[in-house]
């Protein structure tokens, strides 16, 4: 029956192929951390480069490049930033928020004993970690890893190694590591989707989970349209590469006429803008949870939110236009994108006034959870203003392929999901691990965090308003550019300081696994059914089934008595319908 756990696994059954939701979730959690790390090293020497294009590359210049005197070449800086980007959404981002906080709550919070299709939860990770191994194995090919950017752009990612073999094999690793990813993905949107319809406990309405499950289970839906038509197109990138088709190729390099290398960018943006919001959905689903938690209010506008997030998926399947404004775009045709995406700003603001609305004359609890969620928010108020001038198709035109759109995404994805991860980790760490972090540690974390990452983030669009192009390794060769140098410098030692604050977090959260305080059941006095689980939860999760009899926001209820917080399952008072 699914959800039966071997209550007597050995150890290769315990910790590596694992059926059980909870050790999948920290699977994923420890690939993604790593792959943050990675990311965000590569992030730094990015940033180094940019402020001191004229100087020997810092520990690794003079090794890999003396013919240069340890200068960064200017290929090796597109590899930088292509995997960058693409180590930072498709195995940073994506194991963290959808497989570690996906797999550890989805089944907890609506009252299930795991998931519906535990051999798939299991191999959905095996497959995205294999996806890890090819896509970094790119560095050690000939000729390098991929240089096409994460978007991997036709005809940049598409030209023939049968034609032009000195491109080398890194691209064809980029597209199969990317390829796993997506079938990971896929995997876990049918296991998240199914389990959330089949298998919620007795008296779980759908609109009694809370807004976390409801960021996830429309991530799911996302992953599961979306994921196929990125997959169909960079399987025609892989063939064009491989066997000298011209799906993508046009012009001279084509082997046979007809290719268009604007249908990759309709393919890959029809999957491109669902994907932000696939990764930012569980994020606003958080932090709903939290500001309600950690003000001690019921979330403000529950069914709204849940209504503009559908609203908000429906929406952002036909916005993917925006991002070919110049791309010779019927002037027409743009400005129907424009309204859509205009549109998508309308539920937005609802959940966004909903935040606020309950953190109005609330309790506020200024806990390490709560200072990443009070992050996100402003962060994400940021990212969403600037992006209205994008989706202008006038000032897009200006703006586009400058580090203004770069600012905007980080402000939008980058540092909303960050502060989301740190959110999610500090919050269920207890329940997880069942030892808590070092709460003193964690803030002055939040702090470093959130005045480091606004240095860099808000610099880049005030350069690039000022036309600083994105994806070029040396700024000074452009004259006006020059007076932009000192920013480029200001941005480098802020990032580099902002790395260092990262030692902070990883010191707390390892030295926490062994040594932390012995957590409580339920330490932040919430109401959602996995605090009602013991810590940390055992198979099956539950010692007996939950059965709820109200909705996850039940803060000051005359039936909670003592309490100011009354449980999904708590027995003892009687049944509403909130």
């Amino acid at each position: 029956m699914s959800g039966d756990v071997d209550p007597k696994p050995g150890f290769i059954r315990t910790y590596v192929f694992s059926t059980d939701h909870k050790m999948i979730a920290k699977q994923y959690l420890f690939l993604g951390i790593f792959y943050l790390l990675i990311a965000g090293l590569f992030a730094v020497q990015i940033r180094m480069q940019l402020a001191h294009p004229d100087a020997e590359a810092p520990l690794i210049g003079k090794a890999l490049w003396p013919q240069t005197d340890g200068k960064m070449p200017p290929e090796f800086y597109n590899m930088l930033f292509t995997m960058h980007g693409s180590l930072m959404v498709f195995f940073a981002i994506t194991p963290i928020v959808i497989g570690a906080f996906g797999n550890f709550v989805i089944p907890l919070q609506i009252g299930a004993k795991d998931m519906a299709f535990p051999i798939l939860n299991m191999l959905s990770f095996w497959v995205m970690f294999i996806g890890g191994i090819v896509m970094a194995a790119s560095f050690f090919v000939p000729h390098g890893a991929a240089t096409a950017g994460w978007t991997a752009y036709a005809s940049l990612s598409s030209s023939s190694e049968v034609t032009s073999p000195i491109l080398g094999h890194g691209q064809t690793f980029w597209l199969l590591g990317i390829a796993f990813a997506g079938t990971s993905s896929l995997m876990g949107g049918i296991n998240y989707i199914v389990t959330v319809l089949n298998f919620r406990c007795r008296g779980m309405k759908l609109l009694r989970m809370p807004l976390t499950t409801w960021g996830l289970f429309f991530t799911a839906i996302l992953n599961v349209l979306w994921v196929p038509v990125v997959a169909a197109a960079l399987f025609m990138v892989l063939v064009d590469r491989l066997f000298g088709t011209s799906f993508f190729m046009a012009g001279p390099l084509a082997s046979v006429e007809g290719g268009q290398p604007l249908l990759y960018q309709h393919l890959f943006w029809g999957f491109g803008h669902p994907e932000v919001y696939i990764l930012i959905l569980p994020v606003w689903g958080l932090v709903g949870d939290l500001l309600s938690v950690f003000s001690r209010k019921p979330a403000f506008g529950y069914k709204a939110t849940v209504y503009s997030m559908a609203t908000i998926v429906i929406l952002s399947q036909i916005v993917w236009g925006h991002h070919l404004f110049t791309s010779g775009m019927n002037p027409l045709l743009g400005h129907v994108f424009v309204f859509l995406t205009i549109t998508i700003s309308v539920p937005t603001s609802i959940f966004f006034l909903n935040w606020l609305a309950t953190l109005w004359r609330g309790a506020i609890r200024l806990t390490e959870p709560m200072l990443y969620a009070l992050g996100i928010v402003f962060v994400f108020c940021i990212g969403g203003l600037t992006g209205l001038f994008n989706a202008l198709q006038a000032l897009d035109i200006y703006v586009h392929d400058t580090y203004f759109v770069v600012g905007h995404f980080h402000y939008t994805l980058a540092a909303s999901v960050l502060f989301g991860v740190f959110a999610g980790i500090h919050y269920w760490f207890p329940k997880m691990f069942g030892r808590n972090m070092n709460a003193r540690m964690a803030k002055v974390h939040f702090c470093l965090t959130f005045i480091f990452l606004n240095c860099v983030f808000f610099s880049m669009m005030y350069v690039g308003a000022g036309g600083h192009m994105r994806r070029i390794s040396d700024p000074t060769t452009y004259t006006f550019l020059k007076d932009f140098q000192v920013w480029n410098r200001f941005m480098g030692y802020s990032t580099l300081a902002l790395a260092a604050a990262q030692l902070l977090f990883a010191w707390n959260f390892f030295h926490s696994l062994f040594f932390g305080k012995k957590a409580q059941q339920n330490p932040w006095q919430a109401n959602t059914l996995e605090w009602s689980a013991p810590t940390p939860p055992p198979h099956g999760n539950f010692l007996s089934p939950p059965k709820v009899a109200r909705g996850p926001y039940e803060f000051n209820s005359p039936l909670s008595g003592d309490r100011d917080w009354l449980m999904q399952d708590d027995p003892a008072a009687t049944a509403s319908d909130s």
